[in-house]
């Protein structure tokens, strides 16, 4: 539980959290990189309205995200988005208990946005504010819906992260492995360049895999020591096979399925490491790339293990505000100074 007092006049702390002894409705913005959202989260579990406004059709036609051209959009879609989050909730600004918004990481000139417009209405309306960390709103995402409760080990995939995280309690988190080098997102997408795929590219890769053969190629494994990663070398190997066919006919089924079996396999048996070590009983997957088909099935295979395995709706894996009003709602590691800026690293 937090208490915080950061509005202008009230002078009595405001209490946020499971043990706060009222119901608690947090409006939260996101706007880290290409997603406008905004969301209204009953008690961190109970969405009362989710809102995204996506620009992927923008910024297809570079191939990814331009941060000039993100941010822009950001700024013409704010208003819009959070009128039709009040509209959809069918509540005015009175009844929230908190503004959210997302303080990093991401691309900056898309977080001063989302996190300057929660400021505001926190201020206008002599609400309290909270900052909140991407990361951690990813693995709150989890709590939407479910029952879930710490401890577990959580797989964190997405772009720009790759970590196995330790999670003692709602707020004590301990990144135990993670990426030396590439992302396992951004390693999606490196391949799929590589193989000419549109943007954005792991989607489509991931639907042409389940058209492969996952063992028409053996693909190598980084040997890293601990639950770390690495995927640099697996993407050069990629590279290395396209070049191999000098213009024949490349088997971009095939390709896509023998990456995506290299990279399940590796995050599977390093989680069931972890999962092994810690003695706990429950895994979580959280991030854009945990909407991947067959890396959700080889950690759902852990149930045949006796683990309870828990994902978030596809829809709550990608950038959104629902997660980060939940994480501003169970964590207590945020950031509740309204002077806050935005950080564009973990």
């Amino acid at each position: 539980m937090k208490m915080i007092k950061n509005t202008l006049f009230t002078k009595t702390p405001v209490l946020i959290g499971p043990q706060s002894g009222y119901d608690n409705y947090i409006m939260a913005i996101e706007s880290s990189c290409d997603e406008t959202a905004c969301a209204i989260v009953k008690n961190g579990r109970q969405v009362i309205s989710n809102v995204v406004a996506s620009q992927i059709k923008t910024h297809e036609k570079y191939g990814g995200v331009i941060p000039e051209i993100a941010a822009r959009e950001h700024l013409e879609a704010i208003n819009a988005v959070i009128e039709e989050a009040f509209k959809q909730a069918n509540m005015n600004p009175e009844q929230i208990s908190a503004f959210a918004g997302t303080v990093g990481p991401g691309l900056v000139g898309c977080l001063l946005v989302g996190l300057n417009a929660a400021k505001t209405l926190a201020l206008v309306y002599d609400k309290v504010f909270i900052g909140v960390n991407h990361l951690n709103a990813h693995l709150c995402a989890n709590y939407i819906d479910t029952d879930l409760k710490p401890p577990y080990i959580a797989l964190l995939i997405s772009g720009g992260h790759t970590q196995i995280i330790d999670v003692k309690s709602y707020s004590e988190q301990t990144i135990i492995g993670e990426t030396i080098d590439d992302a396992v997102g951004e390693a999606y997408d490196k391949v799929a360049r590589l193989i000419g795929l549109p943007y954005p590219g792991g989607p489509v890769l991931d639907k042409l895999a389940n058209e492969g053969n996952p063992f028409a190629f053996q693909l190598p494994e980084a040997k890293v020591d601990g639950y770390n990663f690495s995927f640099s070398g697996l993407k050069t190997a990629v590279l290395r096979l396209v070049k191999s066919f000098d213009g024949d006919t490349l088997p971009v089924n095939d390709i896509c399925a023998s990456f995506q079996q290299c990279v399940s396999s590796t995050l599977y048996k390093k989680v069931k490491k972890a999962l092994e070590k810690s003695g706990y009983k429950q895994v979580v997957i959280a991030g854009g790339v945990a909407a991947n088909s067959e890396i959700r099935k080889k950690i759902f295979s852990l149930e045949n293990n006796g683990y309870k395995v828990n994902a978030p709706l596809m829809k709550y894996c990608t950038d959104n505000a629902a997660m980060v009003a939940s994480c501003a709602y169970f964590n207590t590691n945020t950031f509740d100074d309204v002077n806050m800026e935005v950080f564009s690293r973990a």
